[in-house]
């Protein structure tokens, strides 16, 4: 298990400004924009958000221009779903 990238997926979902974003995403890719827009916080606070969602995989960025564009990412998803489902499975033995 890689310890590092664990603690940054759930890091991930420690903020509830996050787990917002990441439930907005789950709609589709965004626009930093449209982001800034829906959740009323600054430009700087969504971009130390991002970094963190970014950092632990969970989210994908590409840039268009001068805005960038999230999504989720399935694959780190998937492995989210799978350490979890580890730790249930190891709890119900």
């Amino acid at each position: 298990m890689d310890y590092e990238q664990t603690s940054k997926i759930f890091k991930a979902f420690c903020d509830p400004n996050r787990v917002q974003i990441f439930h907005i995403l789950q709609n589709g890719e965004k626009c930093a924009c449209h982001l800034l827009d829906m959740l009323h916080i600054g430009q700087s606070t969504l971009s130390h958000h991002m970094k963190i969602l970014c950092d632990s995989g969970l989210v994908s960025a590409r840039k268009d221009g001068k805005w960038i564009h999230y999504m989720i990412n399935q694959k780190s998803l998937m492995l989210a779903i799978k350490l979890l489902q580890g730790f249930a499975d190891k709890e119900s033995r």
